[in-house]
């Protein structure tokens, strides 16, 4: 038996392939194989992921966003920017106007009309959508989201996309889980989080263009005159 496998094997497996009890032996090598393989496989799909974000600067994509949670739902979609290094902007259009931006250091978010836009350091901020930000630069994903691994028992939206599960880090008071679709190409199609509280919010990623032209305008809030700025974590209405 192979190391690696003389690993995975229980003590009384052992005994068993070691007496060659049949197929008691060959099902518990079997279920050790497999799981070396879904690790391996794990590894190998986010190095895919890292490398095919780390060669980004720039990433352009229409999105659909969809809670429910407390006996409600609600459907939003818009244009998502983001711009190594760890600036993003949502710009919802649906089913009204709202905008959700970083620049790295600030993160702001304001309804056009509205008389107030919250402000908060990027470093407090609680939000789903915040880990998004690390995308693009070194990436690595299995050290964003912590116990990393395969989610065979979730059906993805197209076939021979792969889903993976984990929980991102420092949000495990908040997240049961956090599913990422991953198309063959490498790119995250869709992200699904869970958190502890039942609600669910998905995220679905369309049209995605790379290394597109990006001012960094594009990041940088200024409040219109007469609107007030106020501290504040929390985002979403």
């Amino acid at each position: 038996m192979s190391p690696d496998l003389q690993d995975c094997v229980t003590p009384v497996q052992r005994r068993y392939v070691r007496f060659g009890c049949g197929a008691t032996a060959i099902l518990a090598v079997l279920l050790c194989a497999t799981h070396l393989f879904a690790q391996a496989d794990v590894h190998t799909l986010a190095a895919k992921v890292d490398q095919r974000y780390d060669h980004m600067h720039t990433l352009e994509a229409h999105f659909t966003e969809t809670y429910t949670g407390a006996g409600m739902s609600r459907t939003e979609s818009g244009t998502l920017l983001l711009k190594k290094p760890g600036r993003m902007r949502w710009d919802y259009d649906q089913p009204r106007p709202k905008l959700f931006l970083t620049d790295g250091q600030t993160a702001w978010f304001y309804v056009p009309g509205e008389h107030q836009a919250r402000r908060t350091p990027v470093k407090q901020l609680d939000d789903l959508r915040s880990p998004l930000r690390y995308l693009l630069g070194k990436t690595k994903l299995e050290k964003e989201l912590e116990g990393l691994s395969l989610a065979p028992d979730q059906k993805p939206v197209v076939a021979g996309d792969v889903v993976l599960r984990g929980v991102p880090k420092g949000m495990q008071d908040r997240v049961a889980q956090t599913l990422l679709e991953i198309a063959s190409d490498g790119l995250i199609v869709r992200i699904v989080v869970e958190e502890l509280d039942g609600s669910v919010t998905e995220f679905r990623f369309l049209q995605q263009r790379e290394n597109v032209e990006v001012p960094d305008a594009q990041f940088h809030f200024v409040p219109a005159p007469g609107v007030e700025v106020v501290a504040g974590t929390e985002f979403m209405e």
